[in-house]
């Protein structure tokens, strides 16, 4: 009797010991990205509006547009997720951040799952943070601004709204005409318009559902629309 219930607690043993240490293999798959695939892991975090997965795959992107990533990227990157998720978060996901530097994600596919998933003008806001990332080091290649091109395209901005953002990144005597999408021979109802326009289209109430460092650049991406419209208006002599 006392052999059989020794038998018995073995097999006990053994059956809770296999389903820990699976029930343990499961939490590290859906945690760690090695070994995986985009489909496998980040797709459906994304697919699920997971706003930080989005922002991951295109810092990867955009810091490697140049074939190098520099330390100022990287600590633009970090400054910017400690803002919006906290310094403990913003840990974690850096740590996943490095190891999709590592590897090949499809961009094209990854842009559908987020222009899905995420609204216009928080997509707005996702490009004013990449040419954020490629200005990190003073300066912006054209293989950086193709990249944010690129992604532009697949998240299915229009062009409009591309080059009135990099505008804001580019300073020539016509920058102000170009961050409000017009012409330097617009009239002054053209230009009253297009300023009201922008001004609603990217207002920073539009994102104040998303953390401070977003907030922030849709500040100072609404402030640089008010500050090219009285450039104008100066110039022009527009009241």
């Amino acid at each position: 009797m006392f052999t059989k219930l020794l038998l018995l607690l073995i097999v006990i043993g053994i059956i809770r010991q296999v389903f820990s240490s699976g029930r343990a293999g499961g939490n590290r798959s859906s945690n760690n990205f090695s070994g995986g695939s985009y489909e496998d892991f980040y797709r459906q975090r994304v697919m699920r509006s997971n706003f930080p997965t989005s922002l991951m795959l295109l810092s990867a992107a955009m810091m490697r547009a140049d074939g190098k990533v520099l330390k100022s990227e990287l600590d633009y990157v970090k400054r910017f997720f400690v803002q919006q998720f906290g310094e403990a978060t913003s840990r974690r996901y850096l740590l996943e951040l490095k190891d999709i530097l590592k590897r090949e994600v499809p961009l094209q596919q990854a842009c559908a799952d987020i222009r899905q998933s995420l609204k216009p003008e928080v997509r707005l806001q996702l490009l004013h943070y990449l040419f954020g990332i490629s200005q990190a080091d003073g300066h912006v290649s054209q293989a950086e601004v193709k990249m944010v091109q690129r992604i532009a395209d697949y998240l299915g901005i229009a062009k409009q709204d591309f080059e009135s953002i990099k505008a804001m990144f580019y300073k020539d005597p016509n920058t102000a005409y170009k961050i409000l999408g017009l012409a330097e021979n617009a009239s002054e109802e053209e230009i009253k318009k297009a300023y009201r326009k922008l001004a609603i289209k990217y207002h920073p109430d539009k994102v104040q559902h998303l953390g401070e460092e977003f907030q922030t650049g849709a500040k100072e991406k609404f402030q640089k629309i008010q500050d090219a419209y009285e450039t104008i208006k100066k110039e022009r002599g527009i009241k």
